[in-house]
């Protein structure tokens, strides 16, 4: 693809991830809770890793299910921090335990989706970069999301990861202007 942006380099996974994935409107509440939860595992890390290691993560995760994890504890803490196929950091693991608790309060109140969703009016931003140069690494708003994430209960959800995961998700639209994608997803853009 003639102008795809230039962070996915020419890595197969990389390129299928940008191609058909990275900046997709997601609106399924347990999808964007998933897409958060590696996000925070990514944290210090390439995003290439974490693609990696995804479907060991679904696996290892119980297919992201929040209402499992959230009953989880000290075991599975040990089973996860033995198993080579994920990162095994505690602190991220046990993040994620509180993370589906924290979820499951949200979803069982306006929903998780819409939380997310109505803080961009249900209709993703549509930014207009040129170069990855001008894409800015948090914003104001993953700021206010981080923040209200943080006091809803949830760990590892900086401004940073929630501006990468807003842009994985297309609450924002950055794939670069010549980015054939570009175009692409901002007509898959639909108001909730």
């Amino acid at each position: 693809m003639d102008g795809r942006c230039s962070w996915c380099g020419d890595d197969p996974l990389y390129v299928a991830y940008h191609d058909t994935e990275w900046g997709v409107p997601e609106y399924d509440s347990r999808a964007l809770w998933e897409k958060l939860i590696l996000d925070g595992f990514q944290a210090g890390l390439s995003w290439i890793t974490i693609l990696r290691k995804r479907d060991n993560f679904r696996a290892a995760f119980e297919g992201f299910d929040p209402e499992v994890i959230a009953r989880w504890g000290e075991p599975e803490v040990a089973r996860l921090l033995a198993d080579p196929g994920i990162v095994r950091h505690r602190g991220k693991i046990e993040a994620t335990i509180g993370n589906a608790r924290a979820y499951l309060d949200i979803e069982a109140g306006e929903g998780f989706s819409d939380y997310l969703w109505n803080r961009v009016g249900g209709t993703p931003i549509q930014n207009g970069f040129a170069s990855m140069a001008e894409v800015p690494a948090e914003t104001p708003l993953s700021r206010q999301i981080s923040k209200d994430l943080k006091k809803a209960g949830f760990r590892f959800c900086g401004p940073t990861i929630v501006y990468a995961w807003m842009q994985a998700c297309g609450m924002v639209n950055d794939h670069m202007t010549g980015c054939p994608r570009h175009a692409e997803v901002a007509a898959m853009a639909k108001p909730i």
